[in-house]
């Protein structure tokens, strides 16, 4: 039993697929959710939408943690080739920022929550909207990691072992 748990199969997972984009998608879409509530609730005037995004955010807050941790064990085992690197550096970066952003966000959120949850600064509306800006690049740049270098794919990570890719 042992060597089924410490054994990789041919997406170089112990596992038989990938875990961090499905936690990563719940993310980004209560991220974005939680904005276009806002959004709503803010020229509306419906308040409760405030209450939907908050709740929404606490959720991301916690889950993006899931995602990275899980991003960060699965990108190691990728063994990375070259031309990927960069890529996933800087991928591993913002998901490590946003971690922080999101919760410092949430955070300031239970604040102004806290003070009157039937409004909402515009300054918060122009971070959220900042927010999920970040939040677009980084799922371009995954995106990229999967369907142009084709990390956890059979066909690279089979070149990589066999030392067709560098």
């Amino acid at each position: 039993m042992l060597e089924y748990l410490t054994s990789l199969n041919d997406h170089n997972l112990p596992y038989p697929d990938t875990i961090h984009p499905i936690i990563v998608h719940f993310v980004i879409a209560m991220v974005l959710f939680a904005f276009v509530c806002d959004v709503v609730g803010y020229f509306i005037g419906k308040s409760h939408l405030f209450e939907v995004s908050w709740w929404n955010m606490c959720v991301a807050t916690i889950a993006i943690f899931v995602a990275v941790i899980f991003g960060q064990f699965e990108a190691g085992l990728a063994r990375p080739y070259d031309a990927v690197k960069a890529v996933l550096n800087l991928h591993t970066l913002i998901g490590w920022s946003l971690a922080g952003i999101i919760t410092a966000i949430t955070a300031w959120r239970y604040v102004i929550r806290t003070r009157n949850p039937e409004k909402l600064p515009i300054h918060y509306m122009v971070v959220g909207l900042f927010l999920t800006l970040i939040v677009g690049l980084q799922v371009y740049l995954g995106d990229e990691l999967v369907w142009v270098y084709g990390l956890h794919t059979v066909p690279v990570v089979e070149a990589v072992k066999n030392a067709i890719l560098p």
